[in-house]
């Protein structure tokens, strides 16, 4: 554990814990963010550039997470996604789903 800290510059949290991860209740929408960047970074392997949607629902969370997909040079024509992540009440991964893929530099239609 000692290790693992050093490494990481940081404290072991109960989110480092799968065990205990799976017992605490997610806490408001950060921590449904926080939670839902991980989970899709370890299943997709991509880089987590930032969130843009948290929606709480009945039974849990609804999060959007904008994901690196494909870095170019220059960067804005870089290819971006936006992952729809819903998780349950205590933070476990229920489904995803990729809903927008898009070049960096790219603007919405719609405001």
């Amino acid at each position: 554990m000692a290790d693992q800290q050093k490494e990481s510059g940081r404290s072991p949290t109960a989110e480092d814990s799968p065990r205990q991860s799976r017992s605490e209740p997610v806490r408001g929408p950060s921590g449904a963010a926080r939670r839902a960047c991980r989970r899709l970074e370890k299943l997709t392997g991509h880089t987590v550039d930032g969130v843009s949607a948290v929606h709480r629902e009945e039974d849990g969370w609804r999060v959007c997470v904008d994901v690196l997909e494909v870095a170019r040079i220059p960067d804005t024509t870089s290819l971006m996604a936006t992952y729809e992540v819903e998780l349950d009440e205590e933070g476990r991964l229920r489904q995803y789903r990729r809903v927008r893929r898009y070049r960096r530099c790219a603007t919405d239609d719609y405001c």
